[in-house]
């Protein structure tokens, strides 16, 4: 291998520079924090068979949670409390990754594609980059931070306990969510949306309301990430076993009865060694799935749920046969405007956010071009490099085509690089599609297809968004914010084409034109759900049909994305579950969770 050149050098130095300092600011952090998280090569039959305090376990764990990310840290903490658990995480742990930890690396967890990466890529067949969480605390690891309920007609529709629903958002906010200080850009995103009509303004809530708000955020004001693997804290630590790097392949089931019923879990430890976690034999005993709408799916097919063909295709033993599993998967497309301006801009990810009622969200981000030799670096949602290479047909898009792009953004001028992001993201889309396997081997993503503006009415809600983002650069708000006028505005986004998919287009009053747009520069906002839907794979209550002792409880079940950013809702859906699974088998017993 040749030298690298000079500006290739600088980037990765200013990179590593970045990450040197946060790592000598956070030295204190224990890299697993709480004494019940172990590594899966720890994990024996003799060596489980003895909880901490002495009690016996060799009839099994009361309730095995596979998959500690957003809904599994809530759950199993809130099992705990009662029973004896064990938590499945196929990553690492979120305390001592730096570019997890801190709000000014949240890029180059997306732009890490290496083994160990908190972030596991995946391409749909669309031809869309996206994410998939690895690690304890799932999503909450590697988002944009934005923390907002959904509606109470969303709650209604779902058929959730609105009084507990409403004591199970309160306790994830008390332990991980803080008021942002709004940052420049996220000021000057508000002030434009009242500008044209998205009011009225309803200020720092979580609640879901028509208008535009300032929403909570899992940083701190110095940029520092809480995450649902902090909600183990509330967990009884007698209770509860995490074990980390530990990968479930199957769930297993005796098919003995009238019914299968779900007996424990083959998990494959760092080094690749298998062990098998039995359930308890004791009435109420469950494996709950809690694995991501990429994982739950995945994982229901490879233990034999799912469609008979696709599992016969693959040599898996049937135990039972339901078309219904990776059905329906959604996606909500975003399209994103890249402003620039004449000055820099503080970094900001998502504070802002307008609710249409055309079901057109409008958020916003800032402040990753910070530098000259920060234009080299990977830069996450918003980049060429791991962005959107939607306008190449999909035999195209190949690793030399990433380079490519990434090799253009240094002829481009300096000035395109200092602005920020206007994120168009559609609340409620109709177009679906599935996920399928494409082997056995856990570790290897499915095949997801999303068909994004597949359907027509999509396709139209884009456009009314992306007309609304041009009234919104156009108010006097953006000017001064900006230092642009709009021709130089225009001029910059035409200047940034090559680096930056995701553009204003020129010709406004062209309807087709802007329908293309939509559909060249269609991103993902990592809302994706489905797969396990509620009513065809899981009852009311997110047991597995067809099966017993095994639920499913994550995104994979939502038919829509709740709220404008689904995390709160899905680390409330993890608290909401565990407590009402402890009292529909405790009773009164559970009064003091």
């Amino acid at each position: 291998m040749g030298l690298l050149s000079s500006a290739t050098s600088t980037s990765l130095l200013l990179c590593f520079t970045n990450l040197f300092l946060f790592a000598t600011y956070s030295q204190g952090i224990p890299e697993y924090k709480y004494p019940f998280i172990r590594r899966a090569s720890t994990f024996s039959s003799s060596s489980s068979s003895e909880s901490s305090d002495g009690q016996n376990l060799k009839r099994g764990y009361d309730y095995i949670v596979v998959g500690g990310g957003t809904a599994g840290c809530p759950l199993a903490a809130t099992l705990s409390k009662k029973y004896k658990v064990l938590l499945l995480e196929r990553g690492g742990v979120p305390f001592d990754n730096y570019n997890v930890s801190f709000m000014q690396n949240f890029h180059l967890t997306l732009a890490d594609t290496s083994s160990v990466s908190a972030s596991q890529y995946f391409i749909s067949t669309d031809g869309v980059y996206n994410a998939r969480a690895r690690v304890l605390g799932g999503g909450s690891c590697i988002n944009a931070g934005f923390y907002t309920r959904a509606s109470s007609s969303y709650v209604k529709r779902a058929g959730w306990d609105a009084k507990l629903v409403n004591e199970s958002y309160p306790w994830v906010e008390k332990q991980i969510v803080h008021k942002p200080k709004l940052a420049i850009w996220q000021k000057a995103v508000k002030d434009a949306l009242l500008d044209v009509g998205i009011s009225p303004f309803n200020g720092f809530t979580y609640d879901h309301k028509y208008g535009t708000k300032v929403g909570g955020t899992i940083f701190e004001e110095n940029g520092r990430r809480h995450t649902a693997a902090e909600l183990l804290a509330s967990a009884n630590p007698n209770n509860l076993q995490v074990l980390i790097h530990a990968t479930v392949q199957k769930v297993t089931f005796d098919t003995k009865g009238r019914r299968p019923k779900a007996v424990g879990v083959i998990f494959k430890d760092e080094y690749g060694k298998q062990h098998e976690a039995i359930l308890s034999e004791t009435k109420g005993s469950e494996i709950i799935v809690s694995s991501g709408a990429i994982g739950s799916p995945q994982l229901l097919l490879l233990s034999g749920i799912g469609p008979k063909e696709q599992l016969q295709k693959f040599n898996i033993s049937v135990v039972f046969d339901n078309k219904y599993v990776g059905k329906d998967m959604q996606d909500n497309p975003l399209n994103t405007i890249f402003i620039p301006t004449k000055k820099h801009i503080r970094q900001s990810l998502i504070q802002t956010v307008g609710i249409t009622k055309k079901g057109v969200y409008i958020e916003a981000s800032s402040g990753f071009g910070q530098t000259r030799d920060s234009i080299q670096c990977h830069h996450g949602l918003a980049s060429a490099e791991i962005g959107q290479l939607s306008t190449i047909p999909p035999k195209q898009r190949t690793k030399e085509a990433i380079q490519a792009y990434k090799a253009r953004k240094q002829d481009l001028p300096y000035e395109a690089f200092k602005g920020g992001f206007i994120l168009e993201k559609l609340a409620t889309p109709m177009s679906k599609g599935d996920l399928k396997l494409i082997n056995t081997n856990i570790d290897d993503n499915p095949s997801v297809t999303f068909n994004y503006f597949s359907h027509p009415q999509d396709l139209q809600r884009c456009v009314e968004g992306i007309r609304l983002i041009e009234k919104l650069v156009k108010t006097q708000h953006f000017i001064n914010t900006t230092g642009c006028d709009e021709e130089t505005n225009m001029k910059l986004l035409n200047m940034s084409v090559k680096a930056n998919i995701n553009l204003i287009p020129k010709h406004t009053n062209d309807t087709k034109s802007l329908e293309q747009f939509c559909k060249d520069t269609v991103i993902t906002i990592w809302h994706y759900h489905g797969g396990c839907h509620v009513g065809k794979v899981v009852s009311h209550d997110y047991r597995v049909i067809g099966v017993d002792r095994l639920r499913v409880i994550d995104g994979s079940t939502f038919r829509v994305s709740p709220g404008t950013n689904p995390q709160a809702t899905v680390m409330m859906m993890g608290r909401y579950m565990g407590v009402k699974i402890l009292r529909q088998r405790l009773g009164r017993g559970a009064d003091d969770v």
